[in-house]
């Protein structure tokens, strides 16, 4: 037999799809004998015939045509293409709205309908409606900024006169990322205010990080060794990366990657939330939780920070040197920064914590870093994680890498009824044996820059960090992994320019977490992203990604190590570009196809960014940043803006071939620099 014809029919009523094939499709030769599971597409005057089927899996349907004989009757292909062009008009991919909540009804009353599964197993969970009703406000808050893009409304403003005397060095909005990159300035001096809209400690996402990662707290002096023991919720042993490729050419086909230092450490993120709350007390820090900020009004010595108190609606006021943006992808000040559009793709992922996966279908020494058990559906090609969490607990991570479309802006509720309908394909698992310890979600950002002031993160006097500024990574790790990894570099040029009252927005601007080598390898997540104006061959993103895995399971376990990682340097990327070339020459068209002459030439602007950036450090890289240190007794005195710029362009040198370090030592402040904290107005 001979493949004909692969393709996804985007819904998932197979059992409708068949009935069209049987009653409604009309073939231009020969007649369709019925099948249960499709059809025979018999012609007349020759023994060729065409066996279809059809079936159903990710929510989805599949269909294939394949010839029963040694050679084409005539016309086959246009009976083909006929068949293919009809199934498109029949079964369209089609957008999905959010369902209306009407008042009076519970959240589970309003969805039922439309997400039945979703309901049924977040009633299971322990705060699962307050957590239903949470997805909810997400994905009408994203659908309304995707849909309806209103003028972002202004929550910064001017003034020209002064204000008074600044009663905190810091205030940070956002209270997830914001606390461990607050405890971190506090200890060193800074008098810091964290405000937080939720209850402090509160989170919809859980973290997972590696030992050599995670160091980079302990050189910070956030945390010592062994309180990073206390946070480990479980170490696992391996972790693999693996994508289906029962439909993918077998030169595109890969085994199974190994990364057991990847992603290996499950964080009790409670915890390690309420250590930094703790350790941000300690060192003279608040903590105002239940408060949502309204406005910044910035003055030549300071900015004032307006909030409400969500319980109380007490307005709260407090004035500050800097405020830093940590309140993630539906920050205000994001979208005021960049015009209303502070990101251009969105991973939204779902998931949950469960209990109770027997052994068999899962030992709790492994995890899966990145998994497909399918091709492209209904317009995504999803993507799992699955991380060993404490005693008997898993998190399962559902996502896809999407580019935003007004009628596809990606839908957290539409994604969770996927995850409930296949985790049993995926895990073969009994979900009603399951315990459901509580939900995990979110609206990952991405932001492709091709160089590194091409995005605006600050503002005189404001600073964003984490998934407010937008700069992910491609492949694994999000505002979290990103913040930890540049944490020293941030913390470092935020101290110096405080210190140097270097508050304007050209200082602040350049205080972000880029990287080039992890700019350029955008393409990875672009090439995840399945267009919603036209069908791709589903298996098209299974074999692109199976062919770059395969080239790196043929490196050393090192090398992928540092890939995944983002710490790939310039020489180890193009080589494993030209091999993944050789491999599978037809991998550039498929590039090409799928992200446009556009976006390929903004990739090829990244590109000679991390080229330049590349030849910098094989040059500078090495003797440096050793001489500024060396400069620094005289240089910051003589001249503080000047040697900010040498501080700044020192850590690019490393961070952007991925050798992310902290340059030196940083010890607390020997006192405040300006008054005492006084109470909040």
């Amino acid at each position: 037999m001979q493949e004909l014809l692969y393709l996804e029919v985007p819904t998932p009523d197979t059992p409708a799809v068949i009935r069209w094939l049987h009653h409604t499709f009309q073939p231009r030769l020969g007649t369709i004998v019925p099948k249960s599971s499709g059809g025979c597409w018999q012609v007349p005057n020759t023994t060729t015939e065409l066996a279809i089927f059809l079936w159903s899996l990710q929510r989805t349907t599949y269909l294939k045509v394949m010839r029963w004989g040694e050679r084409p009757f005539p016309q086959e292909r246009a009976c083909v293409q006929q068949l293919e062009r009809a199934l498109r008009v029949a079964f369209p991919l089609q957008p999905t709205s959010l369902p209306p909540w009407p008042a009076g009804q519970s959240i589970f009353q309003a969805l039922a309908d439309r997400y039945p599964l979703t309901v049924k197993y977040f009633q299971r969970m322990p705060n699962g409606k307050a957590d239903l009703e949470r997805v909810y406000w997400w994905e009408q808050r994203w659908r309304q900024g995707v849909q309806q893009p209103t003028p972002p409304v202004p929550v910064l403003h001017r003034a020209t006169i002064p204000c008074d005397p600044p009663s905190y060095d810091l205030v940070y909005v956002g209270g997830a990322l914001g606390v461990i990159h607050a405890a971190v300035m506090a200890r060193l001096g800074y008098r810091v205010l964290l405000i937080e809209r939720l209850p402090f400690g509160r989170m919809n996402r859980e973290w997972n990080i590696s030992r050599m990662e995670f160091q980079s707290l302990i050189d910070l002096g956030l945390f010592t060794a062994a309180e990073f023991e206390s946070l480990i919720a479980r170490e696992y042993r391996d972790g693999f990366n693996k994508f289906f490729d029962a439909t993918t050419p077998a030169h595109c086909r890969a085994p199974v990657l190994h990364t057991p230092t990847v992603l290996n450490i499950a964080l009790d993120s409670a915890k390690l939330l309420q250590l930094c709350g703790e350790k941000l007390r300690q060192a003279g820090g608040e903590i105002w939780d239940w408060t949502e900020f309204e406005r910044a009004t910035i003055h030549p010595n300071g900015v004032v920070v307006q909030a409400q108190h969500r319980q109380t609606q007490a307005q709260r006021r407090a004035i500050a040197r800097v405020l830093v943006d940590a309140m993630g992808t539906a920050s205000p000040i994001a979208r005021q920064l960049n015009g209303g559009r502070a990101f251009e793709s969105v991973c939204p992922t779902v998931g949950a914590i469960v209990k109770g996966i027997p052994p068999a279908v899962w030992d709790g020494d492994y995890g899966d870093v990145l998994f497909s058990h399918g091709d492209i559906s209904r317009g995504r090609q999803l993507i799992w994680e699955l991380f060993p969490g404490a005693g008997e607990e898993r998190t399962i991570y559902l996502f896809h890498y999407h580019h935003i479309q007004p009628a596809f802006p990606g839908s957290l509720l539409e994604l969770y009824e996927d995850f409930f309908a296949i985790l049993p394909e995926y895990r073969r698992c009994n979900l009603e044996e399951l315990t459901w310890v509580k939900p995990t979600f979110g609206y990952i950002p991405g932001h492709f820059s091709h160089h590194w002031s091409d995005r605006a993160v600050a503002f005189d006097r404001v600073l964003a960090i984490g998934d407010a500024a937008s700069l992910q990574s491609p492949l694994v790790f999000t505002g979290f992994g990103s913040l930890v990894r540049n944490l020293p570099r941030l913390t470092d040029l935020l101290d110096t320019a405080l210190r140097h009252d270097l508050v304007q927005k050209q200082f602040l601007n350049q205080i972000r977490a880029y990287q080039s080598n992890t700019a350029v390898t955008w393409l990875f997540s672009r090439g995840m992203m399945v267009p919603s104006d036209r069908p791709l061959p589903p298996q098209r993103v299974n074999a692109m990604l199976n062919t770059f895995f395969g080239i790196l399971g043929q490196e050393s376990p090192e090398l992928a190590d540092r890939f995944i990682k983002d710490r790939t340097g310039w020489l180890a990327f193009n080589r494993m570009a030209l091999r993944a070339a050789w491999q599978n020459p037809g991998l550039l068209w498929w590039i090409y196809d799928m992200v446009g002459p556009w976006h390929l030439l903004r990739w090829l602007r990244s590109y000679l960014s991390f080229s330049l950036d590349g030849l910098y450090h094989a040059l500078f890289g090495s003797w440096l940043p050793p001489l500024v240190r060396r400069c620094q007794g005289w240089l910051e005195p003589l001249a503080p803006q000047l040697w900010f710029w040498f501080l700044v362009q020192s850590y690019a040198l490393s961070y952007s071939v991925g050798q992310p370090r902290l340059e030196r030592p940083l010890a607390p402040l020997p006192t405040p620099r300006v008054d005492q904290a006084v109470s909040p107005r």
